[in-house]
């Protein structure tokens, strides 16, 4: 079977002229050229990434899926190409209703006529890890209606075996093309062999969903659907249905009464709440996976990719973005310098100039004026000439970015995102780094506190009794930590306290 599917992988390749990509530059190129020639049944007058995103969709779902992870990699992929594989959707047909009930009963253990009092056998949706089915629950108040999501059968042996070739052709980019090792074709392929694992777990899906829920609850912007986890399997989920009409038709919105210009505010303050409060965001929000309820909120579908932030990531982000807001191009250059993300022997001057000749241009023109793909190319021209390493914990926030570009200029071109994000997040960063913020961390250490400064007498007491080198040592060492945590905490109440009595005496 792999070898089969290793010569329909040629066999595409070669009719769209993969291989001249791949070796136009190498010494080789003339016999490659050569080769070109006696191959005359095939035409290579359209465009490189053109060609490739044919190839692409021909290779089938997975490799439409590579090529999308691939389009996000603008570090690493030529302007033209990762355009081109932007425009990659996933137009998958639905597989056999018979195959769907066999997973139901397979997941279950007994048909779904036992399971559902309701099974729409047709399904509403298609793409290429799952497809979904309306459905009723079987329940004493008349049955929910839900949406089944059921894995395609037979995925991981597919995917393993495409995961493989793939693996095996970026090892022969890193060692016949000469921007192999620059571009780590081969991590490529293994960040994307995590992604898409992970979607092959509905279990994983239906946990991002309840904890997107949670993190929206009571929300006035975003509509989560409930999961109804009684009846979720790895290979099955089931989830609220949810109503509303896509984002992309956007004529019906306007017909319903649905105000764009709040829908895409909207759309920027859920993105940065995801990312900056919850450092926890849905990142696969392109327009099938976004709809609007008819009061105007917006639904979320599909969890299987999401993107995580640590507080140290999150930080980092809010300080560059008020930077930028502020056109204060000095303290970007200066963030990425203490976060280690720049060398430290970097010059600041020469840096911030760097940046400011990116960014400058950009300001006080609306969302239609302005490219993130071209804005984020220019900024990994930049890291690569200042070598700034590459995160790749921010790739799927990247890739995000990216759909909200593309939804923000179908809702309203006229969008200032500059003043929309601005005061979200000077808000955040007050609540961070201000007095709430600081209240907040006491209150979030105050458990550990309270265990930690008790056992300062015992600890300083075993140190005592125990004055070998090598006994001593370990214990020295949990004193000092102790010591440290001690006049931290002794620091933040002094300071605590500090703010307590301006705010009393003001």
């Amino acid at each position: 079977m792999r070898f089969l599917r290793l010569l329909k992988i040629a066999s595409v390749a070669s009719r769209f002229g993969l291989d001249e990509m791949v070796l136009e530059h190498e010494p080789s190129g003339r016999l490659v050229r050569l080769a070109n020639a006696l191959q005359f049944w095939r035409d290579l007058s359209t465009p490189r990434a053109v060609r490739l995103r044919l190839a692409l969709e021909a290779l089938g779902p997975i490799f439409v899926k590579f090529g999308q992870v691939l389009s996000t990699r603008r570090d690493l992929m030529p302007a033209d190409i990762a355009d081109e594989l932007a425009r990659l959707q996933d137009r998958v047909p639905p597989f056999d209703s018979q195959l769907a009930l066999a997973e139901i009963e397979k997941a279950y253990g007994r048909p779904a006529s036992e399971v559902f009092a309701e099974f729409d056998p047709v399904p509403v949706a298609s793409a290429s890890i799952a497809q979904v089915h309306f459905a009723r629950l079987k329940t004493e108040d008349g049955g929910h209606e839900v949406a089944v999501k059921i894995l395609r059968p037979n995925m991981l042996s597919v995917i393993e075996h495409d995961l493989a070739l793939m693996d095996n052709f970026a090892m022969l980019l890193e060692k016949l093309w000469a921007d192999g090792k620059r571009l780590k074709p081969r991590e490529v392929v293994a960040e994307f062999a995590k992604y898409l694992r992970d979607e092959l777990d509905l279990m994983r899906e239906a946990a991002n969903a309840s904890q997107l829920r949670r993190n929206f609850a009571d929300s006035t912007l975003l509509i989560v659907p409930e999961v109804h986890w009684d009846w979720c399997t790895s290979t099955v989920m089931v989830m609220e249905r949810m109503v509303g009409t896509p984002i992309s038709q956007i004529d019906k919105l306007r017909a319903d009464g649905i105000n764009l210009s709040k829908l895409s505010e909207a759309g920027v303050e859920i993105f940065f709440t995801q990312v900056f409060r919850d450092g926890f965001f849905h990142a696969d929000m392109h327009p099938g996976n976004i709809f609007v309820h008819a009061d105007g909120r917006y639904i979320a579908l599909d969890f299987g990719i999401v993107g995580t932030l640590t507080d140290s990531d999150k930080n980092y982000l809010a300080q560059n973005f008020l930077a930028f807001f502020r056109r204060d191009y000095k303290r970007v250059a200066e963030a990425h310098i203490e976060s280690g993300w720049a060398p430290k022997e970097t010059r600041v001057d020469e840096f911030e100039a760097a940046i400011r000749a990116v960014c400058e241009p950009i300001f006080d023109r609306p969302l239609k004026d302005i490219s993130f793909g071209k804005i984020l190319l220019r900024l990994f021209q930049t890291s690569r000439r200042f070598n700034v390493e590459i995160q790749p914990q921010l790739v799927m926030l990247q890739k995000t970015l990216l759909n909200i570009e593309g939804l923000g200029r179908q809702l309203d071109p006229e969008l200032d995102l500059w003043k929309t994000a601005k005061p979200f997040l000077e808000r955040w960063m007050s609540e961070q780094v201000g007095w709430r913020g600081l209240v907040k961390t006491f209150q979030r250490e105050a458990p550990y506190l309270a265990r930690t400064i008790p056992q300062l007498p015992r600890l300083i007491h075993q140190s005592l009794a125990q004055p070998t080198k090598t006994d001593l040592q370990p214990q020295l060492d949990r004193l000092i930590a102790a010591q440290q945590q001690q006049n931290r905490w002794l620091a933040i109440i002094a300071l605590l306290l500090a703010v307590l009595i301006s705010v009393l005496y003001s």
